[in-house]
C-alpha cells in the first residue's frame, strides 16, 4: 500500500520517526489521522501536520502512556527553530489537536520570558545589531526556571506575555499567562537546546576561515562572539530539562530574514504597527550573527544519540515553509 499522502518529503525517514515515536503501524496511524482530520482548514500546510505535529504528539502519548518506560511524569519538549518559520502556528496546530491524545499541552514561547524593555536595553547596550532583544542575554531566566519548578512540582504557574507590537515593534511585556494541569510544555524558540561552545572551542572556531559561514560576520560582531557564548552558558540549566528536541532547519539560511519580512507586512496591513526593513534585517541579523547556525544550529542534529543534547528529530523546509523532509535528527542529510 503506498504511503498515504502526497507530501514530497521521502517516506522511509518519516517512517523510523513515527517508530520512536511510538507508532507501531504507521499506515494504520494515517489512515486514522486522515479520516479525524479530514479536509484541514490550515494553517499551518498539512506537510507540517505529518511531518511534525502528529508525529510529536504521538511521541508524547506514548511516553506518558508508559510505552516508552517514562510513566506519567510530565514532558518538556523544545522546539527549535529559526525566525519567521511558523513556530508560533505550529504551536496552535499542537494546542488544538493535543486533547485528541488525551494530552493537556500548552505551548510557550521563549519570547515571553524576555526580560523588561528597560532590562532589555541595559543588558544590550552597544550591541554591534543595535536591537533590544533576541540575543542570549535578553531572558528573565530565573523567572523560566522558576515556573518550570512550579510546573514539575504540579503548582500553578505564570509567564508573562510578550507582546511585540508595542513600543513602536520592539516588544514588551503585556499582562501574564496562567497554567494549571499540564502534561506537556512545549517550549519555542530560535535557540532553544543551543549549546555554549566554552572559550577554547570557540577560539578555534573563530581562527577557522568564514567564507563557507551562511551569514559572514563584521568585526564588530565577531568580537561580540565571546560575549554571546558566555550569555549562552546560563542557559545550559534550562535545556538539561529537555526530554525532547525538535529542529525545523529551512533548505537554506537566507530564507529567515524573507519569512520575517512578509511577517512584518502582513503584521503591518492588520494592525498598521511593525518594524521597518532596517530594524527586521537587524532582528534576523542578530540570530544568524549572536549564534552563527554553523557553530549552535546544525550541532543540534549531529550530537550523539543518547547525549543531553541529542536532538529528537529535524523538519526541513522549504522556501514556502512546506515540510521536504522529515525523521530523525540524526537521519538527517
Amino acid at each position: 500500500m503506498p504511503w498515504p499522502w502526497p507530501w514530497s518529503f521521502p517516506p522511509e525517514p518519516h517512517r523510523l520517526l513515527l517508530a520512536r515515536c511510538g507508532v507501531s503501524d504507521p499506515l494504520g496511524w494515517a489512515q486514522l489521522w486522515s479520516q479525524r482530520l479530514g479536509d484541514w482548514e490550515g494553517p499551518p500546510h498539512p506537510s507540517l501536520l505529518w511531518g511534525l505535529v502528529l508525529p510529536l504528539l504521538s511521541g508524547c502519548h506514548s511516553r506518558l502512556s508508559g510505552g516508552s518506560g517514562s510513566g506519567s511524569s510530565p514532558l518538556l519538549i523544545g522546539l527549535n527553530g529559526p525566525v519567521g518559520a511558523g513556530k508560533t502556528t505550529l504551536g496552535r496546530a499542537l494546542e488544538r489537536l493535543a486533547p485528541s491524545f488525551g494530552l493537556r499541552l500548552a505551548v510557550v514561547s521563549i519570547d515571553d520570558a524576555y526580560l523588561p524593555y528597560q532590562q532589555r536595553l541595559q543588558r544590550l547596550a552597544g550591541n554591534p545589531f543595535g536591537v533590544s532583544r533576541v540575543p542570549p542575554g535578553s531572558h528573565d531566566l530565573p523567572l523560566l526556571l522558576e515556573c518550570l519548578r512550579r510546573w514539575r512540582s504540579g503548582e500553578p504557574w505564570q509567564l508573562p506575555r510578550f507582546d511585540k507590537r508595542l513600543r513602536a515593534g520592539v516588544g514588551d511585556r503585556a499582562g501574564w499567562r496562567r497554567f494549571e494541569a499540564v502534561d506537556v510544555l512545549v517550549l519555542e524558540g530560535w535557540l532553544v537546546g543551543c549549546r555554549a561552545l566554552g572559550e577554547s572551542a570557540l577560539s578555534a572556531a573563530m581562527a577557522e576561515p568564514m567564507q563557507p559561514w551562511s551569514c559572514p560576520l563584521s568585526s564588530a560582531e565577531l568580537a561580540w562572539l565571546p560575549r554571546w557564548d558566555r550569555e549562552l552558558q546560563a542557559y545550559q540549566s534550562l535545556w538539561d530539562q529537555l526530554e525532547g528536541l525538535w529542529l525545523l532547519r529551512p533548505c537554506r539560511w537566507s530564507l529567515p530574514l524573507r519569512w520575517r519580512l512578509q511577517a512584518e507586512a502582513r503584521q503591518r496591513r492588520c494592525s498598521g504597527q511593525a518594524l521597518q526593513a532596517p530594524e527586521v534585517i537587524a532582528m534576523a541579523k542578530a540570530t544568524l550573527a549572536s549564534l552563527p547556525p554553523e557553530l549552535y544550529q546544525d550541532p543540534l542534529a549531529t550530537s550523539a544519540l543518547g547525549s543531553s543534547s541529542a536532538a529528537t528529530a529535524l523538519i526541513k523546509l522549504d522556501g514556502q515553509r512546506r515540510c521536504i523532509w522529515s525523521g530523525p535528527a540524526k537521519e538527517a542529510p
